[in-house]
């Protein structure tokens, strides 16, 4: 079996090996890794690729990021992956006029005749980094598989656009595909909102504002490992402890506790060069978790993975949006940490993330 052919089977092995269960009110689904073990373990390809990083010197000190600190953080972030799809995926550069100047859009559609659902996307990057262009071969992909337009939006980040510039754009990006969603080919009545990590968050508030001004327009959100707490303030369903993440191997271990350790001390800084003193890191569009009221939002689909700082917040996050009334599923990816989505084509578990993203699309738009 070749490597390409090798890959196919972890994809196949990832999608046809689930097991759901009901945990706190919602659909709960383990992905193990498809190649190893079960719990406690990174995924082979997750180790060798934590070997050959170095965590950046500011992300365990608690002082203000400087311009250098931003230039290295945006320089590490994204992942060269590769293009899954097997079909054509036309791809459009557009420019629309939001309240704060133009908003560039990547525009993704499959083949086939619409009207289609539509999906929304955010990057991730902390609010401060991050490119439409780490996310083409993902939009692209999700575009295929779920039969959907997929437009990425190339919002404004910080610290030179502060909140709530960048979630303006994001708001204003939905706005304007439900407006102009026949000439996408697209369906206005089936648009979705999706995004990893703070395009998770970003997806999330954008969300919570549709539900606030009683626009209607978003039916179903995708949040890959969101950020949702980026206070990090004690409530009912969240306390972040080290204890949680079970680690059975040795060779494990200062890998798995850098990176944690690595991304929850880099979240002061950030939020900071994210908000600069607009409002407080408690205001529900900062932090969904803290909001008084998550009832009538869209049926959610959240993902996570096993090493990743932020799976307790998301978890969370999950159990307060189903006391709530809201469908939510969630999947966890054993061996995975934070951002594996950027790793289409290496990780074999971005695919099949993508593959889960479309199975829920088409379900909910059916």
């Amino acid at each position: 079996m070749n490597t390409a052919e090798h890959a196919e089977e972890l994809v196949r092995k990832l999608g046809e090996e689930i097991a759901e269960t009901e945990r706190d009110g919602y659909r709960f689904t383990v992905k193990k890794i498809p190649d190893g073990a079960a719990s406690g373990q990174l995924d082979p390809r997750v180790y060798d690729v934590l070997r050959e990083q170095v965590i950046p010197p500011f992300s365990n000190v608690e002082r203000r990021m400087e311009a250098e600190d931003v230039r290295q953080m945006r320089s590490m972030m994204g992942w060269p992956n590769t293009s899954v799809t097997r079909t054509t995926v036309e791809t459009v550069c557009r420019t629309i006029d939001g309240a704060n100047g133009p908003i560039p859009l990547r525009i993704y559609t499959p083949e086939g005749s619409g009207p289609r659902p539509a999906v929304v996307f955010f990057h991730g990057g902390g609010f401060i980094g991050g490119t439409v262009d780490v996310m083409e071969n993902p939009c692209r992909a999700l575009a295929e598989k779920a039969g959907a337009v997929v437009v990425s939006a190339d919002y404004r980040l910080a610290p030179e656009h502060a909140f709530p510039s960048g979630l303006t754009d994001c708001f204003e990006t939905v706005q304007w595909v439900h407006r102009h969603a026949r000439e996408l080919g697209a369906d206005p009545g089936r648009i979705a909102v999706a995004g990893d990590s703070a395009g998770g968050n970003l997806a999330a508030v954008c969300a919570i504002m549709d539900r606030d001004r009683g626009t209607g327009m978003i039916r179903f959100q995708a949040l890959l490992y969101p950020t949702v707490n980026v206070s990090g303030t004690e409530t009912e369903d969240f306390r972040w402890s080290e204890e949680a993440y079970e680690i059975r191997e040795h060779r494990d271990r200062e890998l798995i506790l850098g990176g944690l350790h690595g991304l929850g001390g880099s979240f002061p800084g950030l939020i900071e060069l994210y908000l600069q003193g607009r409002t407080e890191s408690t205001h529900p569009y900062v932090s969904p978790l803290l909001a008084g009221d998550l009832g009538n939002l869209p049926e959610t689909l959240i993902v996570t993975a096993e090493f990743d700082y932020l799976r307790l917040e998301d978890e969370a996050y999950a159990r307060k949006l189903t006391r709530s009334g809201v469908s939510v599923r969630m999947i966890r990816y054993n061996g995975m940490d934070h951002a594996f989505i950027d790793k289409l084509g290496l990780y074999p578990q971005a695919e099949d993330c993508l593959n889960e993203m479309a199975k829920e699309l088409k379900r909910v738009f059916v």
